[in-house]
């Protein structure tokens, strides 16, 4: 297990698990027969071949926004936690994709992922160090209805699985059906329940993280989603954060439950497009479910049970374009300590710009400190790393100003420094209009940490200096720099902190981190930063 995880590093996070292949044999995605022509384009059904599926039932796949790690359910394998104990046992399996687009063989989970209760990973974060389960459990200990989260350990192994905290949650899943997906951000729930005991239809609620780490009480999506007498089930919010797939038996259905597609237009949760229906391939006369996409987009992952290897299997099907959702950005990189290079394990924080709002969360990996997160465009952002005794040195991503080309990809690293004498932290989001000295608002979310920096450690102090490159005459980039300087001290100052606790100081050109000879060189020696002097 160890070298296959040191073979796969980079490429995806090993799980631990049983060596124990569904029974197969050949590598990629098999293209079915019964293809859908449209005006325009022909849509295929890819069957994901028999390294995943089997002559068995392969239901509920969830696929990591990078599409290369994928879980999934399959029943009455032999290999099953309660296999003859139990009708339809349901085991989680997993398979992972290499570099070249081939997928390994699937293989079974061990306890306490797979135990004598139905098993299921309802989500994967888009860093790929957490995932969603089925069930409420404590260290590992299954205890009831629920859904609980485990993380990626500095072995590479999952922790055991502890339950999230929803606030009332009984009064709500009440049922004998229940489900859960999480947006890409990290702090937004969707869960599918039956309210009432004597009820057989399933309600979707949406429920926030609070900052103690807790979720908010269950709230309907409304009477547009959650119809009289209908179904709505196995909710899945798109990387964009507003397009939602969801299941449901109303209506307009090619015949049971079909998947529909709806927008969320505000802040409320309440107000949705009217839902449409996704229609063939994605939707078959027999009852559709469990449908879940990569940050991309392109392409659904579901299950089928035409033309299959067994009763069930998992496809994908390349969606048209009215069926995607709105394109996003996913950024991967690595946190590493500034001062050593070492890579670092960190929580990841993401807001927006001006506002500071809360815009998502992730983490970075024990092992190697690489992270993904899944940002929408229309934004402007910094993104930032967090760890005891460090600094983070955020870093700012402005996509308001992109025009959406579609789905891209994008490598930025993060720092964390040390907060030690002499240690100097870049400042990457502070702003001032060009020859000025004024401040912009959005350099307030930036600086206030350096207020909380102060404030936490009252023995610190720092000096802090603005650079410039070398356009403009010496005298000119001292001034302009010297007076940002000033600016910067100045706001911290106003927030409380003693005067004698900082300094600031101009340096002009005299100071490059790069060369001047490029666009690119020059935005690195525009610059604010500060140094620790005292601690």
């Amino acid at each position: 297990m160890k070298n296959l995880l040191s073979a796969l590093v980079g490429t995806f996070c090993f799980i631990k698990g049983m060596a124990q292949p569904l029974a197969d044999t050949s590598g990629g995605l098999v293209a079915q027969k019964d293809n859908i022509i449209t005006s325009s384009t022909v849509i295929k059904i890819e069957n994901m071949g028999t390294k995943i599926n089997s002559n068995l039932a392969e239901l509920r796949p969830t696929v990591s926004a990078d599409g290369n790690l994928l879980f999934f359910i399959c029943e009455n394998h032999p290999g099953n936690t309660k296999y003859r104990s139990v009708p339809n046992s349901q085991d989680i399996w997993y398979a992972v994709r290499d570099t070249m687009g081939n997928w390994s063989e699937a293989i079974h989970m061990d306890y306490p992922f797979n135990t004598t209760h139905y098993n299921a990973v309802y989500w994967i974060s888009p860093d790929k160090n957490r995932i969603l389960i089925r069930g409420a459990f404590n260290e590992g200990a299954f205890i009831s209805k629920g859904v609980s989260m485990s993380y990626i350990d500095e072995d590479g192994n999952w922790t055991p699985p502890n339950a999230l905290f929803i606030k009332n949650y009984e009064k709500y899943d009440r049922g004998r059906q229940s489900g859960a997906s999480m947006a890409q951000d990290g702090k937004t729930l969707l869960l599918y329940m039956t309210p009432e005991k004597a009820s057989s239809y399933n309600d979707i609620y949406v429920c926030f993280l609070e900052p103690n780490g807790s979720w908010t009480e269950p709230k309907s999506l409304g009477k547009k989603i959650n119809l009289p007498d209908t179904d709505e089930m196995t909710p899945y919010l798109a990387a964009d954060g507003v397009t939602l797939y969801f299941s449901s038996d109303r209506p307009g259905g090619l015949g049971d439950n079909d998947i529909w597609m709806t927008k969320r237009l505000d802040k409320t949760w309440q107000k949705w497009s009217d839902p449409v229906n996704l229609g063939s391939p994605v939707n078959t006369p027999d009852w559709d479910a469990f449908f879940t996409l990569d940050a991309g987009g392109e392409y659904a992952y579901l299950t089928t049970n035409l033309d299959t290897y067994g009763e069930s299997d998992i496809v994908r099907v390349k969606l048209m374009e009215k069926e995607k959702p709105d394109p996003v950005v996913l950024v991967s990189g690595n946190v590493y300590n500034a001062k050593t290079k070492q890579p670092l394990s960190a929580s990841l924080i993401y807001e927006t710009l001006p506002d500071g709002a809360a815009a998502g969360n992730g983490l970075s990996s024990p092992m190697d400190g690489s992270f993904q997160i899944v940002l929408p465009y229309d934004k402007n952002y910094l993104i930032r790393a967090t760890a005891d005794k460090f600094f983070a040195q955020s870093e700012n991503l402005n996509l308001d100003s992109l025009i959406k080309e579609g789905y891209k990809e994008i490598h930025k690293d993060l720092y964390l420094v040390p907060i030690e004498i002499g240690q100097v932290v870049r400042l990457n989001n502070v702003f001032f209009d060009f020859d000025k000295w004024d401040l912009r608002p959005e350099s307030f979310i930036e600086l206030d940490r350096v207020v909380a920096l102060l404030k936490e450690n009252p023995s610190i102090e720092i000096e802090m200096s603005a650079h410039t490159d070398s356009k403009g005459s010496d005298d000119y980039n001292f001034r302009l720099s010297d007076n940002r300087a000033k600016s910067v001290r100045d706001y911290i100052i106003s927030k409380g902190i003693t005067e004698s606790r900082i300094i600031s100081k101009g340096y002009g050109e005299t100071k490059p981190v790069a060369t001047n000879e490029t666009d690119d060189g020059r935005q690195l020696n525009r610059r604010v930063e500060f140094t620790i002097l005292k601690n």
